[in-house]
Parts: structure tokens; C-alpha cells; sequence
């Protein structure tokens, strides 16, 4: 028999990469919340694995050493959780290339999460790099 778990409990589950791996910045909590073989999707590709999210988290404070995320809204039905979720941060460290600019963003971001058997299985993670780059200076708004 497989263990399940319930809709409110996967909810918590979700909840805790933008609440306690990010803000709270303990990727030590990346190996109690994801499935060894997580998948991490976004527009850049699938990404496979634990080790990998790991180390897409380290990079991501690296550059933004005082990154929070606040998860503004959460819809859970079954083993799929909906959450938008607001990324809020100062760029400190280099980034995709991009030497830091000193200068904060505020974006949302919305992220869909698979939970398996009490864990991470799979995240849809649909940012908004556009707005963050233009916040960042890197790139002009293209709506002005």
C-alpha cells in the first residue's frame, strides 16, 4: 500500500521551500522535504535531483543574501499545491552572469508542487525574470 498524505499536510509541505529553505536560508531542510529524485521545472529546463536543487538555492543567496519569500496565496487539492508567491531581495552577489547591482526587487512568482509519500516530487516554478531584471537595472521595461 502506498502512504499518502492529506491535502492540508501536503500544503505544509509546499509551504516550506519559500518559507523555511529560502527565507529562513536552511538548505539543510532541502534533504527532508524533497524526494531524492525530485524533479524542478522551469523555464530553463528540468532539473533532476536534490544535489542540483541544493545548489540552485545556494547560488540564488549567494546573490541575494537577504532574500525572502512570501507565499501570498495557496490553493491545495489532492497532491498538487498552487501557491504566487513574492520574492523580495537585494543583489549582492553575481547572478546568471550578472555582476551585482546593489539595487532590491519585488516580484511574484507562481509555483505548482507535486507532493509523493510526505514529499517534494515535482515544482513548476514559473518566475518573473523579467520583472526582477528590469528592478535589477539589467534590462529596460519594454513597457515604457
Amino acid at each position: 500500500m502506498v502512504a499518502t498524505t492529506s491535502t492540508e499536510e501536503n500544503e505544509r509541505i509546499a509551504r516550506r521551500v519559500p518559507e523555511d529553505i529560502a527565507t529562513r536560508q536552511d538548505l539543510d531542510l532541502v534533504d527532508e522535504v524533497y524526494a531524492e529524485d525530485a524533479v524542478e521545472h522551469d523555464p530553463m529546463g528540468d532539473h533532476h535531483g536534490r544535489e542540483w536543487i541544493r545548489a540552485d538555492m545556494e547560488r540564488l543567496l549567494d546573490a541575494f543574501p537577504d532574500l525572502t519569500a512570501s507565499v501570498e496565496e495557496c490553493v491545495a487539492e489532492g497532491d498538487t499545491v498552487a501557491m504566487r508567491v513574492t520574492l523580495r531581495g537585494t543583489h549582492e552577489g553575481e547572478f546568471a552572469g550578472i555582476e551585482p547591482t546593489g539595487r532590491s526587487f519585488e516580484v511574484d512568482n507562481v509555483v505548482f508542487t507535486r507532493v509523493e509519500d510526505g514529499m517534494i516530487a515535482e515544482r513548476w516554478v514559473h518566475p518573473d525574470t523579467l520583472g526582477m531584471l528590469t528592478q535589477l537595472g539589467v534590462v529596460a521595461s519594454p513597457f515604457e
